[in-house]
């Protein structure tokens, strides 16, 4: 079974990137270990990231990382561009030696018409600096997110939740290709 560690780039407790989270974690528990990471981290300081100084929440942020398989990022789209909770997990990610060169998966989500695209282009590029084995040519960006998920923050939008199936299955094929 993958391992599969999700970052979500909001951490209030109720909103849509979150639910859509929850979604997967449900829908894929017979094929996937899913987490849903902690990222109410402090803001990346170099000066600290080192064995001596480095923050406890950090320490068991970097002992996430080390137990996945693969990450799914999901962020809500932001002024245009990823938020900026999830750029700085990725920006402490990315000094550990845990996270680059894994297999990785985008999906953003917005409550306007496009469904967060500027967001996945943005953290896409970021993504590739790392580098991480993306999945190509799946995206999950989904539009509307507030009219897709209820009150109980459960995806109800079919063909949504049809895309994802879709993906995700292509997703869990390229990571057995990736490690092939």
């Amino acid at each position: 079974m993958i391992n599969l560690k999700i970052m979500v780039g909001s951490i209030s407790e109720k909103n849509s990137s979150k639910s859509f989270a929850h979604h997967i974690q449900k829908r894929y528990a017979d094929t996937l270990h899913v987490t849903i990471i902690d990222l109410d981290l402090p803001l990346y300081n170099g000066d600290v990231d080192n064995d001596a100084k480095r923050p406890e929440k950090i320490q068991a942020f970097y002992n996430e990382l080390e137990s996945a398989d693969a990450f799914m990022m999901i962020t809500p789209e932001y002024n245009n561009s990823v938020s900026g909770v999830l750029k700085n997990a990725i920006d402490w990610a990315s000094r550990s030696p845990h996270f680059p060169e894994k297999v990785g998966l985008i999906a953003t989500t917005s409550m306007g018409m496009t469904g967060g695209a500027r967001a996945y282009t943005h953290l896409h590029e970021i993504l590739q600096r790392i580098p991480m084995h993306l999945l190509p040519g799946h995206e999950i960006l989904v539009s509307r997110i507030h009219q897709k998920i209820n009150d109980e923050g459960v995806l109800t939008d079919q063909e949504t939740i049809e895309l994802v199936d879709s993906v995700m299955d292509a997703f869990i094929a390229h990571y057995h290709m990736v490690k092939a």
